[in-house]
């Protein structure tokens, strides 16, 4: 079995492209069991070589779709993610994206699959970020922002670019992620906030993980996030508003944006993942003075009171009472304990 493998391997190089179509089959085939991910993790250092170079010379054929959902199956493992990132995966795959993602949506949706395993790794953050190249930092982060903005699909089997959703919670838990995110001149961080409304709950859920990621910012950056308030207040207090139909008293202290929507019964977010990070980016916002004010300026006050209302997750409740607790107790002076660094 051992001599087979290894010559399997060996096939994904051979001159013929026809030869190197079904080996490659065959090693996708491989990696979808725990069996065939160990013996090929044995040989990474034949394999992964091998299916980068098919990756990039056979992108246009279905040998490079099999190259990268193998690929996508081995960099689940964070060693071989950080393997593949010293072999230059993350500029591979954004050099296929580029060239025959429109194509090739389906090899397009694998590679960001692979990004995701990617970037779970601090090597492969730091490659997508381009961090040490001040002339090119950001430009691929930016380029898949473009992507996942224009791409939104009710269907999410066609939704291309879902997953660049959770590219951004990974990239935006460093430091250097969340600055790129939140420079003002990219405005980056006003497109993804606006992919709040969609229906797919992968890009929903990884909203509003990034949004939270970067309000641990809120110290040194609330100006940047407060410039965004139109979007940012209705993205983060809707999913916790609960489903009642608000009075007319509430809504005429609310800005358009919530009064309208908070004016008829809505669906609620089922998922209490998103709730509870919706709460946190809040938590961490009205911790400045600034951020209290314009919390208070929009009636954030009164639509947490009528969401905890419905609210029925023990772990959500508390985050609830956590901003309570804080408005309560701080008003408008400053207080001292701090949120956690996303882990």
């Amino acid at each position: 079995m051992a001599d087979e493998l290894d010559e399997l391997i060996g096939f994904l190089s051979d001159r013929n492209p026809q030869v190197r179509s079904a080996a490659v089959d065959i090693v996708r085939g491989l990696t979808g069991g725990e069996d065939g991910l160990r013996a090929l993790t044995a040989r990474a250092d034949r394999a992964l070589p091998a299916l980068l170079r098919l990756l990039a010379s056979a992108a246009g054929s279905g040998a490079g779709e099999a190259a990268a959902d193998s690929l996508v199956n081995l960099s689940q493992d964070a060693a071989l993610a950080t393997r593949l990132v010293a072999l230059g995966a993350v500029d591979a795959a954004m050099d296929v994206v580029a060239r025959r993602g429109g194509e090739q949506p389906a090899l397009a949706r694998s590679l960001v699959m692979l990004l995701v395993n990617l970037t779970h790794v601090a090597s492969g953050v730091a490659a997508l970020l381009q961090v040490g190249d001040e002339k090119v930092q950001g430009l691929y982060v930016a380029k898949l922002v473009r992507s996942f903005c224009r791409s939104s699909s009710d269907s999410e089997e066609q939704d291309t670019f879902e997953y660049v959703a959770s590219i951004l919670v990974n990239i935006s838990k460093v430091e250097a992620g969340r600055r790129i995110l939140m420079e003002p001149k990219r405005g980056l961080l006003k497109q993804i906030i606006r992919q709040f409304d969609s229906t797919n709950q992968l890009r929903k859920k990884g909203v509003a993980g990034t949004i939270r990621n970067c309000c641990f910012e809120a110290d040194t950056q609330l100006q940047n996030l407060l410039s965004l308030a139109e979007y940012l207040w209705p993205a983060l207090l809707l999913p916790v508003a609960g489903k009642k139909i608000y009075s007319e008293e509430d809504r005429s202290k609310m800005p358009l944006e919530l009064s309208s929507a908070l004016s008829h019964e809505r669906e609620a977010v089922e998922d209490s993942e998103i709730r509870q990070q919706t709460l946190e980016a809040i938590y961490m916002i009205v911790l400045q003075d600034d951020g209290r004010r314009s919390f208070w300026s929009v009636n954030g006050p009164r639509i947490l009171q009528v969401g905890y209302e419905d609210e029925d997750d023990p772990k959500v409740m508390e985050a609830y009472e956590l901003i309570g607790s804080l408005l309560v107790g701080k008003g408008e002076g400053e207080q001292e304990q701090g949120g956690e660094k996303p882990q």
